[in-house]
């Protein structure tokens, strides 16, 4: 991206609102380098780093309903906010799930909650239906913020499988409900958009 179309992109100026959004990134990165570390180079994650990490996590959930609040309050309300807000809820979710595996708190099944916003990226490459736009849902939000908090509990030193992946599998059937129903809105609504077209 040219220095042109970047500044396009990126709001002016960039607002308390994404500021917060961005902190939530920093700590999703972070999550996301331990999870690698444990996996690719047996990184040591003790009991007291596990409680530090369901601290960033819960701090980043507890964000995550800051800065909606702040960019409505402050009208720094923005198309590359909420795109911030959800690619930043995704990277969110994949370092968790990646956690919960590195630490073998559920098996290799939970990364699915990381990888199926990705999934679905990639789905609507060959379905133009997936690609569309979709309405704004409590649903959506209310049942990605279930799955984050299962993740979370899992993390915690407290909680061994296999009530680990227990409380992961619920999660998980959730997400995947939401993921489902907006499957099914995106065909029916492509279907009613090519019967009008005809």
């Amino acid at each position: 991206m040219d220095r042109n179309n970047f500044s396009r992109a990126v709001p002016r100026p960039f607002g308390a609102a994404n500021g917060v959004t961005l902190v939530r990134a920093v700590i999703a990165v972070i999550l996301l380098v331990l999870g690698t570390g444990r996996i690719w180079f047996s990184l040591a994650i003790d009991a007291e780093l596990r409680w530090l990490v369901v601290a960033g996590a819960v701090a980043a959930l507890c964000l995550d309903g800051i800065d909606g609040f702040l960019a409505r309050r402050l009208g720094q309300v923005s198309a590359f906010g909420a795109r911030f807000d959800l690619e930043t809820d995704a990277l969110t979710m994949l370092a968790l799930a990646l956690l919960v595996f590195a630490l073998g708190q559920a098996g290799p099944w939970v990364l699915l909650s990381g990888l199926m916003r990705y999934i679905f990226v990639i789905g609507g490459w060959f379905w133009p239906a997936l690609a569309m736009a979709l309405p704004p849902r409590k649903r959506r939000q209310a049942l990605c913020v279930a799955q984050m908090v299962a993740l979370i509990l899992a993390l915690a030193p407290l909680v061994t499988p296999p009530l680990s992946g227990m409380i992961c599998l619920a999660g998980l059937i959730l997400l995947g409900y939401s993921f489902g129903a907006d499957m099914v809105w995106l065909a029916g609504h492509a279907r009613m958009e090519g019967k009008a077209a005809c």
